[in-house]
């Protein structure tokens, strides 16, 4: 079990928080990793931040894009640059738990997974903890995730081996791609399996394009009516079951109680 892990992270606008989360990637007890971080035109210091810890750890990889062009371009470059086995996705006001890769990693090769997501806790954008963790299913269709856009990239991990590359390629639009992506591995036979394990902290920040629930309401529609193409009476009823699995989300377990 010592398969390179490529790490993809887009830059834009998180100066604030890019050395913790690249830390937290060098603090893996599994240190086979390299770290691609993808500078989508970021007009504050996080070049400089990444280029100053990437000058001591080779892991570490710059990749600066032309033009601004949104995360899941930044993701697709990210994935035609990546060497690994296994692609991990890590948003760059995110944090790994330092054992995330070893667990995550020994959970895939021990049950023969192709596409995992572990638990994640939310913590505030000071990093302050919520106690409060998202609970992963043990599996997911490509059915039930239509009605529940849980699976979040901090916690995805998709092993090439087993899983076409081309499934990973994110279609080109600013909010929402993961999902489509997520959804596209299991409209095409993808199989998913949840780690009911926390091994990593999502950051909820008040800027983030998925913070303001309207937002999210418009993407998860644009999401059913113009990447997977369902009918309108679908879509509805599909809104219905993401409104509900989305509220559910929101009441989180106490983290002492979920152990």
């Amino acid at each position: 079990m010592n398969d390179l892990v490529s790490v993809i992270t887009p830059v834009y606008k998180c100066e604030k928080f890019i050395e913790l989360t690249i830390k937290s990637v060098q603090s893996q007890t599994y240190e086979n990793w390299e770290m691609l971080l993808v500078d989508d035109c970021t007009p504050d210091n996080s070049a400089e931040i990444i280029q100053r810890l990437s000058a001591t750890d080779s892991r570490i990889k710059y990749i600066k894009l032309k033009e601004n062009s949104g995360a899941a371009v930044a993701r697709n470059v990210g994935l035609e640059h990546a060497k690994g086995r296994y692609i991990a996705y890590l948003d760059a006001d995110d944090i790994w738990l330092e054992n995330k890769l070893e667990r995550q990693i020994t959970f895939m090769n021990d049950r023969d997974v192709q596409f995992s997501c572990c638990d994640y806790e939310k913590i505030e954008e000071d990093g302050t903890k919520l106690n409060k963790i998202v609970h992963m299913p043990s599996t997911l269709t490509y059915n039930q995730m239509l009605h529940n856009t849980i699976i979040q990239t901090v916690g995805v991990i998709v092993d090439l081996k087993k899983v076409d590359k081309k499934l990973l390629v994110m279609p080109n639009v600013r909010r929402g791609q993961d999902a489509a992506t997520w959804l596209q591995m299991l409209k095409n036979g993808v199989v998913f399996i949840g780690q009911n394990e926390v091994l990593a902290q999502y950051r909820r920040v008040s800027q983030s394009l998925s913070a303001n629930k309207f937002i999210a309401m418009k993407r998860t529609w644009k999401l059913y009516r113009d990447i997977e193409r369902l009918s309108v009476p679908k879509s509805l009823w599909c809104m219905v079951g993401w409104a509900w699995n989305a509220s559910k989300k929101r009441i989180y377990l106490n983290k002492d109680k979920a152990q």
